[in-house]
C-alpha cells in the first residue's frame, strides 16, 4: 500500500469510494454524489497548503484518501482545518484509515494549521477510535441536526491541535 498525494488522475476513483458512502452510510451527508466535473474542482481546490488530499492506493487502485479542507468559510478560521478519510467497502479495517491520517498530519505539521475538526455522525465508533488514536477530543454533540435514509442522525464533533 502506498500514500500519496491526489492528483486530477485519481478523480474517479476518488468519486468511486466516496459515492459508495454518499449512497450506503452516514459517514456524509450528502444525498447524491458529486460530479465528476465537481470532485475535479474540490481536487484543485485541495492541492496544497492547509488543503489537501492524499490517496492511499494498493495494487494500482484508489482504495482511500484522506483530506483537509476549509473549515469556515470566513478568513478567521483558516488556521483550522476539517479532516476527513473515506475507506472503499473492502479496504475498512486494515489500518489504511491510520495510515492516511498519519501522512494527513504529517503533511500539515509544515502548515500554518492550529485545530483539526472532525465531524462523525452518529453512532461510529470506529471512526471516533482511529480520531483518538491521533489525539482528537470529543468537544460536543448536535442532535438530530441530519436527515439521511429516513432517519434524523446526530453529529458528534472532535478537535485536535495541530
Amino acid at each position: 500500500m502506498t500514500v500519496r498525494p491526489a492528483t486530477d488522475a485519481d478523480a474517479a476513483a476518488i468519486s468511486a469510494v466516496y459515492d459508495h458512502h454518499v449512497l450506503h452510510t452516514l459517514a456524509t451527508f450528502d444525498l447524491v454524489p458529486p460530479t465528476l466535473e465537481h470532485r475535479r474542482a474540490w481536487l484543485a481546490d485541495h492541492a496544497g497548503g492547509r488543503h489537501r488530499v492524499l490517496v492511499a492506493e494498493r495494487a494500482g487502485a484508489v482504495v482511500g484518501f484522506a483530506s483537509s479542507g476549509r473549515f469556515r468559510p470566513r478568513p478567521a478560521y483558516d488556521a483550522t482545518v476539517e479532516t476527513s478519510v473515506y475507506l472503499a467497502p473492502d479496504a475498512v479495517g486494515q489500518g489504511l484509515g491510520r495510515a492516511l491520517y498519519a501522512a494527513l498530519f504529517e503533511v500539515l505539521a509544515g502548515e500554518d494549521v492550529h485545530r483539526a475538526i472532525a465531524v462523525i455522525a452518529q453512532p461510529n465508533p470506529a471512526s471516533e477510535a482511529l480520531h483518538r488514536a491521533f489525539g482528537f477530543r470529543h468537544v460536543g454533540t448536535f442532535g438530530e441536526v441530519g436527515h439521511k435514509f429516513g432517519r434524523y442522525v446526530d453529529v458528534a464533533w472532535f478537535q485536535k491541535d495541530v
